[in-house]
This record gives C-alpha cells, sequence and structure tokens, in this order.
C-alpha cells in the first residue's frame, strides 16, 4: 500500500523554526513530544547516518541540511518502506511552514499495521510534535485532541500520559 501523510504548521517568518529541526533527540529538544511519546534516540548526535528512533520505529538519518531539514529513512518495523522527516517550506502568504511528511509503501502485515495501530498513533504525535513547536516558540499552542482510538491504542501499550503537558502546561 502507497502512504503519503503531511502535517503542517504555519509561522511568522522571523521565528527560529529551524533551530526546533536541529534541537531533535537533544537534551533542548523543542520538538519531538517527549513528555508524552517515546524519545527520538539516536547512536550518536544528530548527523547524517546516525541510527535510532523513538518506540518501535527504526530509521537512520538519510539527509540533514541544519535549521532547514531532516529526512530519516525507516529500517523497521518490518513492512515499513520509505522515509520520514521535517522540513521548512515557504507558506503562500507572508510566513513559513513546519512541515512533516512520512511517504512509504507497506508490505507484509504492515498493510494492516500501518492503518489499523501505526497511521492513528503517528497522526497523534506528529500533530502533538507540533504543538510543541508552537509552544517553544512562545506561541499559543493548538492542541489536537486524541481520538478515542489512540487513547485505547495507548492505554493497551502502556503510554497513558497527560496530555496537557504535550502543551506545556501542568
Amino acid at each position: 500500500m502507497k502512504v503519503l501523510n503531511i502535517h503542517e504548521r504555519v509561522f511568522r517568518q522571523n521565528e527560529p523554526v529551524g533551530k526546533l529541526i536541529d534541537s531533535l533527540a537533544s537534551e533542548e529538544d523543542a520538538l519531538w513530544p517527549v513528555e508524552t511519546w517515546p524519545r527520538m534516540v539516536f547512536d550518536r548526535p544528530l548527523a547524517r547516518g546516525a541510527i535510532g528512533g523513538h518506540g518501535p520505529i527504526r530509521y537512520f538519518v538519510e539527509a540533514y541540511r541544519p535549521g532547514e531539514s531532516i529526512r530519516f529513512r525507516f529500517t523497521g518495523p518490518k513492512g515499513f518502506n520509505g522515509w520520514h522527516g521535517y522540513e521548512i517550506v515557504p507558506a503562500e502568504r507572508q510566513g513559513i511552514v513546519l512541515q512533516h511528511t512520512l511517504e512509504m509503501t507497506t508490505s507484509g502485515l504492515a498493510i494492516l499495521s500501518w492503518p489499523l495501530v501505526f497511521r492513528p498513533l503517528h497522526d497523534a504525535l506528529i500533530e502533538d510534535s507540533l504543538t510543541r513547536a508552537e509552544a517553544s516558540l512562545g506561541n499559543s499552542p493548538s492542541v489536537q485532541p486524541w481520538s478515542p482510538w489512540v487513547k485505547l491504542l495507548r492505554w493497551i501499550f502502556g503510554r497513558k500520559g497527560a496530555r496537557q503537558r504535550a502543551a506545556g502546561r501542568n
């Protein structure tokens, strides 16, 4: 099955959005929602060739342009053949867009696990990531509520985190 999955948020032109990409997997990570999702971890600092992932999702850094974009190539789970990444693109009007794109084909069991399990969790995680980006830049975050299905999947997999922490609220 062919998959193209895109999430994005618009920011003002002068906001340091590229620094959010550069902070991924660091102690000062301002983009990944570490409070409520498995942390993104690599075998070395963020650079081309770094190997890692988050939770059961494995990948390596295929391409990295500091302050502009990063692309990860999947190595697992089995049947995920493609990539995902963040990039900054010009907005139609004044501003810039932080975009996350996932493009892959699925095979084997992933034909079922992607739409039933991984896609809903992925969509919630990336929306939380973009919410964290807004909060990290001092903007009012637009929190996307988790669906009942995502809540059930997180309960099944034992990751019942507080939504408020993702937006910087306690």
